[in-house]
This record gives C-alpha cells, sequence and structure tokens, in this order.
C-alpha cells in the first residue's frame, strides 16, 4: 500500500475510532455521567481524541507491514460508575455503545457500496468509492470486532464482568492494566492450535458475508 492510501486508511481509522469513544462518552451523558462531556469529549474535533502511539504510529506500522489485521484507538473517554443509574449495568450499555456504532457504519458502509455498483458512475469513480466504502467498513468491523473480545480493558470486558458476582468482576477487571500486554501476546503467539489473529479475521470474513460485500 503507498503511502497516500496509509495515509487515507489512518483518516478512516482514527475518526472511526473517534465516533467510537464519542458514543461512549455520549451513552455515558444520557446515562447520568457528564465527565466526558465536561472534558469536551463529545466533539468529532480529533484533537481531544488523538493517542500518537496507538492512533498513528500503531496503524501505520500494521499498515505499511501488510499486517491482515489493522487496529488502532483513540483516546479512551473517561466514564466515572458513580455518576450512572445502575453501576455494573449501565458500564456494560456504555461500554456495548462504541462497538454498536463501528457496526452501524460498516452496515451504512455496505449498503453504500451496493448502490455505488448499480449507479452509473464512471468506473474509475466506482473503482475509488469501492475502495473508500470496503475500507470503512472492514475497519469498522475490526474495530467492533476487536473491542468485543473480552479482556481487560477492552469493552467485551465490561460485559462480561456484568455476568460474574461483583468480588470476582472487580478482580477480573483489575487486570485491565496488563490487558494490552495479554492481548499483543495471544495476536503473535497462538496457543494450542489458537490464533487470535486468524480468529478475528474469520469473525472479519463471515461479518462482511452477512453483510453482503
Amino acid at each position: 500500500m503507498d503511502l497516500t492510501f496509509a495515509v487515507i486508511t489512518i483518516i478512516i481509522l482514527v475518526y472511526s475510532a473517534i465516533l467510537h469513544e464519542i458514543a461512549h462518552g455520549y451513552v455515558a451523558y444520557r446515562l447520568g455521567d457528564p465527565t466526558a462531556k465536561l472534558l469536551g469529549r463529545l466533539t468529532l474535533d480529533p484533537r481531544p481524541h488523538i493517542d500518537p502511539i496507538m492512533s498513528i504510529a500503531l496503524p501505520l506500522i500494521l499498515i505499511l507491514s501488510g499486517s491482515p489485521v489493522i487496529f488502532g484507538a483513540a483516546k479512551p473517554v473517561p466514564v466515572d460508575g458513580f455518576n450512572l443509574r445502575d453501576g455494573r449495568k449501565d458500564i456494560a450499555i456504555v461500554s456495548l455503545a462504541g462497538p454498536a456504532t463501528n457496526f452501524l457504519i460498516a452496515a451504512i458502509g455496505a449498503l453504500l457500496i451496493k448502490l455505488v455498483l448499480i449507479s452509473p458512475i464512471e468506473p474509475n469513480i466506482t473503482v475509488m468509492l469501492h475502495w473508500l466504502l470496503l475500507t470503512i467498513v472492514r475497519l469498522n468491523l475490526l474495530l467492533g470486532i476487536f473491542n468485543l473480545i473480552p479482556i481487560p480493558p477492552l469493552d467485551g470486558s465490561k460485559v462480561f464482568a456484568l455476568l460474574l458476582p461483583e468480588k470476582e468482576a472487580a478482580a477480573y477487571l483489575s487486570i485491565g492494566s496488563i490487558g494490552i500486554f495479554i492481548l499483543f501476546f495471544l495476536l503473535m503467539f497462538p496457543i494450542g492450535g489458537f490464533s487470535l489473529g486468524e480468529f478475528i479475521f474469520n469473525l472479519l470474513t463471515f461479518s462482511e458475508k452477512l453483510l453482503g460485500i
């Protein structure tokens, strides 16, 4: 992938991650926690959201290295669970809002792809629009799928914690500080024939088939 396409891909990824985080903050606000709003995080302005490593450096390295799985993230939106009306349940709802937003964007993108392919548009423009929309769909599917992995601090862990007794849930979520290292280890080293990267790729392929692309 040349530099122009790499830059476009990163821009799509960054804004997809930003919308993911805004969804967290907005739902938290609706459920009683104004933290994200007060800190100016409910905005499409990328400056409050950008993390130099996770938003720029990591995805650029993955893209230029030809990785089949491209991932990145914006700065997490702060949520104060004490402000939420129904503690653990609302935290799970807030957590689901991010991936749900990415899946919605992917679904809209898939619909637009179908419209583009049947529209009387110049072939060169059709090819470009198809690539652009397909990139939007795939990156948002990847963000949604990845964030639902039940390893702290990812969103899926907050949902899974809701199924555990409160004490066990707290212990489980406490590993969030090392969770990113666990994730990278599982992505790099298959265990017992299980490869997290292959699992994510298979879910991505299945999701694309569901969307008809």
